[in-house]
């Protein structure tokens, strides 16, 4: 029987697995009940459980043979602010949060595939099954390795994935090197000078002052970014005044940069705090910007690209991989404990779905096999029971 093929015995108990999950999502390093579950089902595998690991992580543990190599596999728990608009049976309990992204997903599939190595121990070695808290922007894979990861459970290798809705069913996408940008998120204070609004004249108006700020930010990537390179600079917030006849004293942007290299997020953060204290300066405000990096780009290693790649090969047939997926400009915190330990990430189809970090989406559990077996396969491939 295959890899696939056992692990699909237990579809059932899986999907019950994720829709209990789904039904009650919680929010980055806030994932309790999430974590007990996982814990609790770790421990009812006969693996060994590490709880409180970056606040809210788990790891488990599985040895089996006496071989040195160790494998760290892991998924994300957290959920999304948002307010689910599926209708499913199995819909959020919890209002204004969701599984909008599959983590959940992600979660049952790294469970399966704990379950099926538990049961046939057909590897050498050991494997670390790490389930991430916080991965949206909540800074989950930092607090992991502050709080010692990779000192505490050391691993040779580290491998993640993530859902793709619009990819077919039993397809994957990888490639070796940048895969995924990384991410900053800003916020820019503005202080004018508040007046009313009859009267612009007595005061520094800090939401003109903004809008000149957020269409001279678009400059960066159009101006200071070389072409060959790549970059997103996007101001998603805006906030100013709370009256109609009263011009603020203060106003708000935020938002976020995307770019493909560490040097190109450092350049967007010099040009905005440049760009924004030189505008504020010219209508008499002044400008503060608060810039963090959450997400590192994340880069493959050609070795462990190969491994997963031809694993996922082996599973569907090498027609539905795709070895050379464009980067793309998501950003995912695996980049953190990939910049400490080599490793690759993958994605894998969801099918005809809606997008991530949108109202209407939900995993498809169909996929649920397609990862976990990808895992499994991957652990009895590098370290091959009888290997030294």
């Amino acid at each position: 029987m295959s890899v696939i093929e056992h692990i699909r015995r237990y579809d059932a108990e899986l999907t019950a697995i994720r829709c209990d999950i789904h039904a009650n999502p919680e929010l980055g390093l806030e994932e309790h009940r999430t974590a007990d579950l996982v814990a609790r089902t770790l421990e009812s595998y006969g693996i060994e459980v590490h709880r409180g690991i970056g606040k809210t992580g788990v790891v488990g543990v599985l040895r089996s043979g006496n071989g040195p190599a160790v494998i760290g596999l892991r998924a994300d728990m957290d959920a999304l602010p948002i307010s689910e608009q599926t209708g499913r049976p199995y819909a959020s309990q919890n209002p204004g949060r969701m599984h909008a992204c599959g983590h959940d997903g992600h979660t049952t599939m790294l469970l399966g595939a704990a379950r099926y190595l538990a049961e046939t121990r057909n590897f050498n070695g050991t494997v670390n099954f790490i389930f991430q808290p916080g991965e949206e922007g909540c800074g989950g894979a930092l607090a992991m390795l502050a709080d010692g990861l990779f000192e505490r459970f050391p691993c040779d290798a580290v491998f993640g994935m993530h859902n793709w809705p619009g990819m077919p069913i039993g397809q994957y996408g990888i490639r070796a090197g940048t895969f995924l940008a990384g991410g900053a998120f800003f916020d820019i204070e503005i202080k004018g000078k508040g007046s009313h609004g009859a009267k612009p004249e007595m005061g520094v108006d800090p939401v003109l002052t903004a809008c000149h700020v957020t269409a001279a930010l678009q400059s960066i990537v159009s101006r200071n970014v070389k072409p060959a390179d790549t970059a997103v600079v996007s101001v998603t917030k805006f906030a100013g005044g709370d009256a109609y006849n009263v011009i603020p004293q203060t106003a708000r942007l935020g938002g976020t940069v995307r770019a493909f290299r560490r040097d190109v997020l450092e350049l967007a953060e010099t040009r905005m705090r440049a760009i924004a204290e030189g505008v504020a300066m010219s209508f008499g405000a002044t400008a503060k910007l608060d810039f963090r990096v959450i997400f590192a780009p994340l880069m493959n290693s050609a070795e462990h690209t190969q491994a997963l790649a031809d694993t996922a090969a082996e599973i569907v047939g090498e027609a539905n991989v795709d070895r050379r997926t464009a980067p793309l400009s998501g950003s995912e915190d695996f980049s953190f404990m990939l910049e400490k330990v080599p490793g690759a990430y993958i994605l894998l189809g969801n099918g005809d779905s809606a997008d991530p970090h949108n109202p209407t989406y939900d995993f498809n559990d169909a996929v649920t096999p397609y990862g976990a077996s990808v895992y499994a396969r991957l652990i009895e491939r590098e370290m091959p029971r009888g290997a030294s």
